[in-house]
């Protein structure tokens, strides 16, 4: 199996964007300034406590979509397709009836984040119980129930490209 090349959190910002962050991840200042801008990470260590947090989000948001019946960090996302989370349905039939689950999986590296870029994440996903592609309609959705989602998800995205880099710095 052949090794894979990191994922570019940032494909597809503009350059103007993307720029200043590759400057300050050279000279190593990027962590820094980052951890001066998220200090807090969030207590959501467990499946059961995701799970709650995410029916909290729900329960505020989208109370007429159908329950979720499964909620989880999961540690293979980061590798399959760059996913950072995802959202399943899964339809079956039992007897007479259509039985519909709803699953939500956030990327393990969620669980070693700061709290407002795992709001981000639920966001998304629970935007996908309502509307299916990423579309205006989704988008808006998503800044409805976090009014900053499109600058924690570049910033999310920045800490991402951070850890990665600081993976692969030589110790020593």
């Amino acid at each position: 199996m052949r090794p894979t090349a990191a994922p570019d959190y940032l494909a597809g910002y503009p350059h103007a964007l993307v720029e200043p962050v590759r400057r300050r991840l050279a000279d190593g200042t990027l962590g820094g300034v980052l951890r001066q801008r998220y200090p807090r990470m969030h207590a959501v260590r467990t499946d059961k406590a995701l799970y709650d947090y995410v029916q909290e989000l729900k329960d505020e948001h989208l109370r007429n979509t159908p329950p979720l019946s499964k909620v989880a960090f999961d540690g293979k996302l980061r590798v399959l397709g760059q996913a950072l989370g995802t959202h399943t349905r899964i339809s079956r039939v039992q007897g007479a009836k259509l039985k519909s689950k709803s699953e939500i999986r956030i990327a393990a590296v969620f669980r070693e984040m700061p709290e407002e870029f795992l709001r981000m994440i639920v966001v998304h996903e629970l935007a996908h119980l309502r509307i299916r592609d990423h579309e205006k309609e989704f988008y808006r959705l998503c800044q409805y129930m976090e009014p900053a989602y499109h600058q924690l998800e570049f910033d999310a995205r920045v800490w991402l490209t951070w850890i990665e880099a600081e993976d692969k710095r030589p110790v020593g």
